[in-house]
């Protein structure tokens, strides 16, 4: 039998611990739950964060209702993202995230529920075990939708996710770079005032909902699917030009006020 030499065991011995794979760090994940003080419509929470670890505020709101997050902090890589209630289908991903949409969230609630607002550090500083020092605030107003559901009265993205439009139509569109403006079918439910929920079908077949208040868009709904694409809009006269990511809508005044 061959027998190993002392030198070879003196080597082995001494790459051994290399070869032992390093432990796998867990994250944590701390959960709090947001409430607000009496008669307040708001809060304040004032935190830190470090490394892979996240923090899962919990709230619950109303469909209809409108919410503000807003994220103050002293590290670039500190972002916030937002889950909507698991009551809503295709709901499972972010339904904001704001390391591509910022660090300030204002839209109204498509559903009654628990709403999770996660904090967390970028991959590049969190492997660098950083830590950020952060202020949270948040606001709920308005009343909720559940109250009229037949669409009468209610809450303009309440009876969108239903199908409950006040009119329907085309407008004009593009999914992507390059694409010749095309036209989208469209359905938009109105609360009165400009606020109103525009959900268009694309033209391969996939629907985007584009929020609008005081005559104004002002959000999407994304998600980690399509990219979380970057929202944008601008005006020239009556008409609204709206981006989400590569996509293009044109939508007219008379959609959101009708007429």
């Amino acid at each position: 039998m061959r027998k190993s030499s002392p030198f070879l065991l003196t080597v082995l011995l001494a790459i051994a611990p290399t070869l032992v794979p390093a432990p796998v760090l867990s994250d944590e994940v701390r959960t709090e739950t947001v409430q607000f003080p009496a008669g307040s419509s708001g809060t304040t929470i004032r935190s830190s964060v470090q490394g892979y670890d996240s923090v899962d505020y919990v709230l619950g709101a109303q469909a209809g209702q409108a919410m503000t997050v807003k994220l103050t902090t002293n590290h670039l890589s500190n972002y916030f993202n937002i889950y909507a209630p698991e009551n809503i289908p295709g709901q499972d991903e972010a339904m904001y995230v704001g390391s591509s949409s910022g660090n300030r969230f204002d839209g109204r609630l498509p559903a009654s529920g628990n709403y999770t607002v996660r904090v967390y550090l970028m991959r590049n500083a969190a492997r660098r075990n950083e830590i950020a020092n952060y202020q949270l605030d948040f606001a709920i107003t308005g009343s909720s939708s559940s109250a009229s559901p037949s669409g009468d009265d209610g809450d303009s993205a309440y009876r969108a996710g239903q199908g409950d439009f006040d009119a329907t139509g085309t407008i004009p569109c593009a999914q992507y770079v390059g694409q010749p403006m095309n036209l989208c079918n469209f359905g938009v439910a109105r609360e009165g005032n400009g606020t109103a929920t525009v959900i268009v079908t694309k033209t391969d077949g996939v629907k985007r909902a584009l929020f609008f208040t005081d005559g104004r868009a002002t959000s999407a709904d994304t998600s980690q699917a399509d990219g979380y694409g970057e929202f944008s809009t601008e005006r020239e006269g009556d008409l609204n030009f709206v981006r989400v990511g590569n996509e293009r809508y044109e939508i007219p005044d008379a959609v959101i006020y009708g007429g």
